[in-house]
C-alpha cells in the first residue's frame, strides 16, 4: 500500500473510477464499460493499489456507481 495517498473505500467512486481509467484508458468506451460483469469489476477494484474495502463489504449498488463515475471520467477525458 502507498502510504502517501489514503486508503481507498468502497464508498470512494471517483477515485476507484479514476484508477480503473488509469488503468485501462481507452481499452473500454462508454458502452463497453456498462457491458463490464460486476464479478471483473469487483476483481479489479480489489486489485488497485491503496484499496481497503473488502470483497464482502460489496454490493450491486457500489459497482453500479463505479460503473457510472467510471463513464464520467471516460468522457471528461475523450471530449
Amino acid at each position: 500500500m502507498n502510504m502517501h495517498e489514503p486508503p481507498i473505500q468502497w464508498t470512494d467512486f471517483e477515485d476507484i473510477a479514476m484508477k480503473l481509467y488509469e488503468r485501462f484508458g481507452q481499452t473500454f468506451d462508454e458502452s463497453r464499460i456498462y457491458r463490464i460483469r460486476f464479478t471483473e469489476l469487483l476483481d479489479w477494484v480489489i486489485e488497485i493499489p491503496n484499496f481497503a474495502g473488502k470483497k464482502e463489504e460489496c454490493n450491486e449498488g457500489y459497482l453500479e456507481m463505479i460503473q457510472a463515475q467510471w463513464v464520467y471520467e471516460w468522457r471528461d477525458n475523450n471530449r
